[in-house]
Formats: C-alpha cells, sequence, structure tokens
C-alpha cells in the first residue's frame, strides 16, 4: 500500500460522520449512469459495490432496484453503518485491492473509489475486476481524462486522486476480458465525471 492510499483509507474512517453527513440520500447525476449499469444485469442480478462508503446513495439505490448488493469497504465505521441502515445488503470490511471473495457477480462497481489507488495499484485491479466478474458482467469504475495525480480537499484532510491514461485502461480492460460499451470524459450531466460503462466477453 503506498502513503497516498494509506491517507485515503484513515480519511475515510475517521471523517466518517461527516462524509455520511455530506451524502445525499438520492442518487443525483449518478443515476443516469447507474441505469445504464443496470439495464445490462438481469432481474434481481448481484452487484458488488467496491469502495461502497456509506451505502447511501448508490448502495440503497440498487438494493431498492431489487439488486443482491455486496458492498467493500476499508472503513470499518461506514461499513457499520451500512449494516445498521441498510441490512439487505451484505456488507464487509475489506481491500478492493485485495479483495479474493471466491464467487462472481453480474455486475462491478468503482464508483468514485478506484480513483483513489495509485497507478500500480490501480493497474493490479483489474485481474481483481476480472475474478469478480461472471461471464457477460457489466464493469463500471470513474477515473480521470488523463494520466496524471491530483490532491483535493476534504474538510482540510487531502483527498488523493489518480488516473491512467485512456488508451492503458482500454488496453487492460481487454487484457483481462473486458470490452468498452461506453466511456465519457468530464461528463458535464454526471459532475464532471469521467466514466467507463465495459462487459466481461471472455
Amino acid at each position: 500500500m503506498s502513503f497516498h492510499e494509506s491517507l485515503i483509507r484513515g480519511l475515510y474512517d475517521r471523517l466518517a460522520e461527516r462524509y455520511i453527513a455530506d451524502r445525499p440520500s438520492v442518487p443525483w447525476s449518478e443515476r443516469p449512469w447507474l441505469d445504464r449499469f443496470l439495464t445490462h444485469i438481469p432481474p434481481g442480478g448481484s452487484v458488488v459495490d467496491l469502495g461502497c462508503g456509506a451505502g447511501t446513495p448508490i448502495g440503497r439505490y440498487l438494493l431498492s432496484r431489487g439488486h443482491a448488493v455486496t458492498g467493500i469497504d476499508t472503513s470499518p465505521r461506514l461499513i457499520a453503518h451500512c449494516r445498521a441502515t441498510l441490512p439487505d445488503g451484505d456488507w464487509r470490511v475489506a481491500d478492493m485491492c485485495t479483495l479474493a471473495l471466491s464467487r462472481q457477480f453480474h455486475g462491478v462497481l468503482a464508483w468514485d473509489s478506484f480513483f483513489h489507488l495509485g497507478h500500480d495499484a490501480q493497474r493490479a485491479m483489474f485481474p481483481v475486476f476480472r475474478d469478480h466478474a461472471l461471464p457477460g458482467a457489466t464493469l463500471m469504475f470513474t477515473s480521470g481524462a488523463e494520466h496524471g495525480e491530483a490532491y483535493g480537499d476534504y474538510h482540510g484532510a487531502p483527498l488523493y486522486h489518480a488516473s491512467l491514461a485512456p488508451e492503458e485502461y482500454t488496453r487492460r480492460l481487454a487484457d483481462n476480458g473486458f470490452s468498452v460499451v461506453d466511456r465519457v470524459f468530464d461528463d458535464p450531466d454526471c459532475a464532471g465525471h469521467s466514466v467507463w460503462l465495459a462487459q466481461r466477453t471472455h
């Protein structure tokens, strides 16, 4: 684990209550992408949410649509909140980078979480995505628009982000059996997110 990644893990657990208060109770800008993601998943299909945070709004929305949700986060405080408020989900304290659940899902989601990992950790995630994706499964994650690193600020704490180049994401997806369904950079209808939607083809 890099220094940057350890900072992120500590930040979200330390500021868990603020994060819970900051997140809206319903998906706003994320909803069109979540709906696109779900069009590729069968009714009642399973989704693993990597970096699920407080479970709201995304986990709550997926559950409301009838899907079986397994949420993964490194913050014990956030997972405790998920278990208390969304008991229909399966919420686990774990590190997405070393995840090995010995099962596969219809959907793999890493929204506003994967991009907190450093470059090498992101590269190592693509086999993790593959290992948890059923044949034909859908993968969606957010990234930056170009190779680089950046810091934001969250209640006075530095918030690390990193991105690979789009060409590298495309190559690593292909190398792990995924084809790109769509990608949009700096989506103005989604608060400037850069979003990847892919499907496991082999």
